[in-house]
């Protein structure tokens, strides 16, 4: 069965597997071991509360529980900018008018923003290709939602994802080559690296003191703002399926989104709730009548999350003594549970076992940047 659960230090080799595999694209999960330990440290001290609020985070590792093998990891931050500025460019919008010709346009124009500090952020998505497809894209990423609605108490009014932006066919950034290089003298995978290290000094140090009209920038610069790499682009609609939106904020390397939303509008805090756990030898409920849930435990220290097909009854939620063991859950136990997708039914789950898209998965990164 898959399983997400919060990492431990155990997982480190299993952490710098995946990180080899993601690649240099994925700036915040480096094969680098003295980091890795780090923040798997660092999770054990934010669930006891032990590290102030600026170093807060989270880390959940997917896991085979029939091989024990760790196939996926992704982040939360739980207040991000505190420490280390979080910038972004801000969209804005002019309009210069005329009486005496009688016109008026409207224009646009990026500023460098804080804005967004304090709000917690999903990051370091990754999921091995071996393992994607079947829903296990979805439940990597949505159970840190889940988590944030288990655990409200510990997040603040907002949550945002830096989603990766737009490469052309060659690996470069148009946005970057017309806007940033200008700045900063280095090429972007160099800027990017140096982000990943913590070394952002250079960024308040080198960016533009002054908002940055759209107008003038290349048009292949201008078609990259708010657009997402192709690869991320099933991710940002998952995002967005969840209550997540665009609003006026890009990243200010390559110009990709900035989803953000208010974390009690989000479709978990509306549509998840508890259930007391009823468990039986196997399941003997017509497979038309069941559909897949997200289901998490309530137990910081020992969080996993599964998504299960089975039903809801009234307060009770029916599981199999293997989907119950494997969530580490006993009879009479309180679980979170919601569906998988929102608008997902039975009949339409069996038809998507058989011929769901090959991008039913949040396909590498979301994120780009710490």
């Amino acid at each position: 069965m898959i399983v997400v659960r919060l990492g431990r230090p155990a997982d480190v080799d299993a952490l710098l597997a995946l990180a080899e595999k993601a690649g240099p694209g994925m700036t915040t999960l480096k094969p680098d071991r003295i980091a890795q330990v780090a923040r798997l440290e660092r999770v054990q001290r934010t669930i006891e509360h032990t590290v102030a609020l600026c170093e807060q985070g989270y880390l959940f590792v997917m896991e085979d529980t029939a091989s024990q093998r760790v196939v996926g990891v992704s982040g939360l931050e739980v207040a991000v900018g505190m420490k280390q500025p979080f910038y972004t460019y801000r969209i804005d919008t002019n309009v210069h008018g005329s009486l005496a010709l009688g016109t008026w346009r409207m224009s646009e124009k990026l500023s460098v923003s804080h804005d967004l500090t304090g709000a917690t952020e999903l990051c370091t998505l990754f999921l091995d290709p071996d393992f994607r497809g079947n829903g296990n894209g979805a439940l990597l990423s949505k159970s840190r939602l889940m988590f944030v609605a288990e655990f409200r108490e510990r997040f603040g009014e907002h949550i945002c994802a830096e989603m990766r932006g737009h490469f052309d066919e060659n690996g470069a950034s148009p946005f970057w080559d017309a806007l940033g290089a200008h700045f900063y003298g280095i090429g972007f995978h160099e800027a990017d690296a140096l982000i990943a290290l913590g070394k952002k000094t250079f960024l308040a140090e080198l960016m533009p003191r002054y908002p940055v009209y759209v107008d003038f920038l290349p048009k292949t610069a201008r078609d990259c703002i708010g657009r997402t790499h192709v690869d991320t682009t099933p991710a940002r609609r998952l995002l967005e399926s969840e209550g997540f939106r665009l609003d006026k904020h890009i990243d200010i390397f390559e110009g990709g989104p900035v989803l953000q939303a208010r974390i009690d509008t989000l479709r978990v805090m509306r549509d998840s709730r508890r259930y007391n756990v009823e468990t039986s030898r196997s399941s003997t409920r017509r497979a038309t009548a069941q559909q897949r849930f997200l289901v998490s435990t309530g137990s910081i220290e020992d969080f996993r999350v599964a998504c299960l097909s089975t039903e809801t009854e009234d307060d009770v939620l029916p599981l199999t003594r293997e989907q119950a063991a494997a969530l580490h859950v006993a009879p009479g136990a309180l679980v979170r549970a919601m569906k998988l997708y929102p608008n997902e039914t039975a009949s339409s789950m069996t038809t998507a076992l058989t011929s769901w898209p090959s991008d039913d998965v949040d396909r590498g990164c979301p994120v780009t940047h710490p």
